[in-house]
């Protein structure tokens, strides 16, 4: 299999300092997965305009461990069109040609962080075949599990005196932010998110979160805030792994908000670094939008006033409305904690979950489904209920709908679909698909909340949730808006997420 590398990786690559740790992890597996790793001519051209001599003969030399695309493929006419739409400088005509050698077949992959090549990929329908750093590394462990050799802990809640700040982790933060080491100091006694790497130890994860009231001074961002109770994201990094950190820590983010009665959450960040660009684009998908500057850095911010919006569910994610339909949906005990980690039971030990997975990190989840109707729809709620009998059987969980997907073109497109985000491992996947009369249909939900108190079957029939031991659920089974109503209060749960 041959990866073409866009430019940008190949600098940060080659680069005479480490300026990206995530460019380091995908060479690595790069190698583990038997890639040949290809440069073409024309990033070789591209790296030759640099001013700097010396800086282009290092280069000239790192560059003999690549397989040279020496000689670039004519032009296919639908490149050439989709570059006539799209492209508007020399460099984006540079990307055309790198998107052709995917679409011609010369090259099996492109590895890229740029945005404007992954639109023209789509337009081409060769989305498949173009992949960011993080979307490779995914790929790659779905499709080679035995290549994962480490494990991740659980993200852990640490006082910053506790975290090594020589970590090399933090050599990024120190070059962008003066005083670094010493803002760390002044802050031994609060307390930040992470996760280490467990087989050396090395961190990969960093959050800090900060609770500002109205008060706050805001006279160095333009323009200015209204006074407001707000959560500020003061320190965020995530080295791009392939196990979807950054969605788990903005899963604690919009939790740690909820639970603080927040109106508005904000970051302030730089966007020079890939890292920083990767967690620009991330928080955007959940709603962030550019507010203005601080300084050089950009400031996002993101409304939690309490709103619902079907179409667009991750911006006004995690609220749900009751107004839509309401399901119990089972889930069988081998996979509930796989697929739904914050809701573990008090019965399951953590340390059988230690190892870090797509499917427990991410928000944006699936489930495999041959249920007959009714089927869901997009804003409907769904509660999931662990298997197990009378009085094992706990409902755990609050999901909402994004999309129902039944019009899968064969195996391989449901695969694709599935890998990510789902709990069952490619090949189960490939047996659902093989070995039933009727084709499974995919659930995507995002991930709401965990129940604090759970409440088993004898429970949910004393309540009259449930008729009695036979109509425990089979597939998605409607219950009323009061029968919720009745769950919400049972389970002791925080309702201030709930519209309506």
């Amino acid at each position: 299999m041959k990866a073409l590398l866009d430019t940008n990786i190949i600098i940060h690559r080659e680069a005479n300092k480490i300026v990206s740790q995530d460019i380091g992890i995908l060479y690595r597996w790069l190698e583990r997965g038997k890639y040949t790793k290809c440069i073409h001519s024309a990033t070789i051209e591209e790296i030759k305009k640099n001013p700097n001599k010396e800086t282009v003969d290092l280069f000239l030399v790192k560059l003999s461990s690549y397989e040279v695309v020496d000689l670039p493929s004519p032009m296919h006419r639908d490149i050439t069109a989709i570059s006539s739409r799209f492209d508007s400088t020399n460099n984006d005509h540079v990307d055309s040609i790198l998107l052709n050698e995917v679409y011609v077949g010369r090259v099996d992959i492109l590895i890229t962080e740029d945005k404007k090549i992954h639109r023209k990929a789509q337009a081409l329908g060769i989305q498949d075949n173009v992949f960011t750093i993080d979307s490779f590394l995914e790929k790659t462990f779905a499709e080679h599990p035995e290549l994962v050799n480490y494990k991740v802990l659980n993200v852990q809640k640490l006082k910053f005196g506790k975290i090594n700040v020589s970590d090399p982790f933090f050599d990024s933060l120190k070059e962008d932010y003066e005083g670094f080491d010493n803002w760390f100091i002044r802050k031994y006694d609060d307390e930040a998110y992470i996760t280490i790497n467990s087989n050396n130890g090395m961190l990969l994860s960093f959050l800090y979160l900060k609770i500002e009231d109205e008060h706050e001074n805001y006279s160095d961002i333009i323009p200015s805030f209204p006074p407001k109770k707000r959560l500020k994201i003061g320190t965020f990094k995530v080295i791009s792994n392939g196990f979807r950190l950054g969605e788990r820590f903005v899963k604690i983010i919009f939790d740690n908000a909820l639970k603080n009665h927040v109106h508005e959450i904000y970051v302030t960040v730089y966007d020079k670094r890939p890292e920083q660009r990767r967690l620009i684009e991330l928080l955007e998908q959940w709603g962030f939008i550019l507010w203005g500057k601080k300084g050089e850095e950009s400031v996002y911010i993101r409304d939690f006033t309490p709103k619902f919006s079907t179409s667009n569910l991750r911006s006004s994610f995690p609220y749900i409305s009751k107004n839509n339909s309401i399901f119990i949906v089972p889930i069988y005990p081998e996979y509930h904690t796989e697929l739904l980690p914050d809701s573990i039971l008090n019965t399951e030990s953590t340390e059988e979950f230690i190892e870090d997975f797509p499917h427990r990190n991410c928000i944006n989840k699936v489930y495999v489904s041959r249920a007959v109707e009714p089927f869901p729809g997009a804003g409907d709620i769904l509660v999931f209920y662990r298997t197990g009998g009378y009085y094992k059987s706990v409902i755990t969980t609050i999901g909402v709908v994004q999309d129902v997907r039944f019009d899968f073109q064969d195996e391989d497109d449901f695969i694709l679909h599935c890998r990510k985000k789902s709990v069952y491992p490619e090949q189960d996947l490939r047996n659902m698909w093989r070995h039933s009369e009727r084709k499974p249909f995919v659930v995507s939900f995002l991930y709401t909340y965990s129940f604090p108190h759970r409440i088993n079957m004898k429970e949910l029939i004393d309540l009259g949730v449930l008729l009695g031991v036979n109509d425990a659920p089979r597939g998605f089974k409607p219950i009323t808006k009061n029968q919720f109503e009745i769950i919400l209060s049972a389970t002791k749960s925080d309702e201030s997420f709930i519209i309506d």
